[in-house]
């Protein structure tokens, strides 16, 4: 009896106060989606230096007019460097070709873009990648050579450009989350004032605080869970027409969002709704209940 009449408040409370319930739940689902979105950011940042940074490697550039020679006498001192893990040599065409594969995606910038244009190159991974200075300062300057690059120093400006991005979308989740709390807190302050009657002849009959509030709760939890279930939805459908649709290629450079991270996502949305909107309900009843 007492669990039908809780359920029968709880979609009569959602229906008498429908507007606002809408604008509780899209706020709630704007906020989860921006959530999800940092999560599933984070993970791929992550994903990201474990790829690329067991890859980082020391760019040797040589000089258009690098001699046989100078080119031997280098290939010499890197295969004699203690400080030197492996080091490949590539030439013009390899580069190019490296370049065709790499940037397939961009059919433009390939044609714009002519086999002189790219160095030729030795490719270095050193014992110790913090060791970059050392080996700058040892071969910089050398005959034949004309500039040595640190690629890590590049991947970590990408990893900054991405950490901010994972940080702005970190922020805008946290402020729409706070909005949903107080729209929630608001929503059902109007609710309980609009039951002010009955809630007062509830506590004169000896009604438990606790049976005063669930009903006000439930209709809380109810909207952030589908609040939720359409951050879910949203982020579903990012997956399957941006990241496997329209940026497909962008897989050729970055890790792939598996569909089991995106599946994971829902019960942990689902959670921190219920739990945030259980919380926010009961603390703002808890004033209302004792007036």
């Amino acid at each position: 009896m007492r669990l039908n009449y809780i359920l029968t408040e709880v979609l009569t409370g959602l229906w008498r106060n429908v507007t606002m319930t809408i604008a509780m739940i899209i706020t709630m689902a704007v906020s989860l989606t921006m959530l999800g979105a940092s999560l599933l950011l984070y993970q791929e940042v992550n994903d990201m230096e474990e790829l690329y940074y067991g890859k980082v490697e020391v760019s040797i550039y040589l000089l258009p007019e690098v001699t046989d020679e100078e080119r031997e006498a280098l290939d010499s001192a890197l295969k004699a460097d203690p400080l030197i893990r492996q080091y490949s040599h590539k030439t013009k065409e390899e580069a190019y070709a490296h370049f065709r594969q790499i940037f397939r995606g961009a059919p433009d910038l390939v044609d714009a873009t002519k086999p002189e244009s790219l160095p030729e190159s030795f490719q270095v991974k050193l014992k110790d990648p913090t060791k970059f200075k050392a080996i700058s300062e040892k071969y910089n300057g050398q005959p034949g050579i004309d500039d040595i690059v640190d690629q890590q120093k590049t991947l970590e400006k990408l990893f900054n450009i991405l950490g901010s991005m994972q940080n702005l979308a970190l922020i805008v989740a946290i402020v729409q989350g706070i909005a949903a709390l107080l729209l929630v807190a608001n929503t059902i302050q109007v609710a309980a004032y609009s039951k002010r009657r009955e809630v007062a002849v509830m506590k004169l009959v000896g009604a438990s605080n606790w049976f005063i509030q669930m009903p006000f709760v439930l209709e809380a939890i109810f909207a952030g869970v589908i609040g939720s279930v359409l951050a879910f939805g949203i982020l579903m459908i990012a997956k399957t027409f941006l990241l496997d649709g329209t940026f497909e290629s962008l897989t050729t450079v970055f890790p792939p969002i598996l569909w089991t991270d995106v599946v994971l996502l829902l019960p942990l949305l689902a959670g921190v709704a219920a739990g945030v909107s259980a919380v926010t309900g009961w603390i703002t009843l808890r004033f209302y209940v004792r007036v």
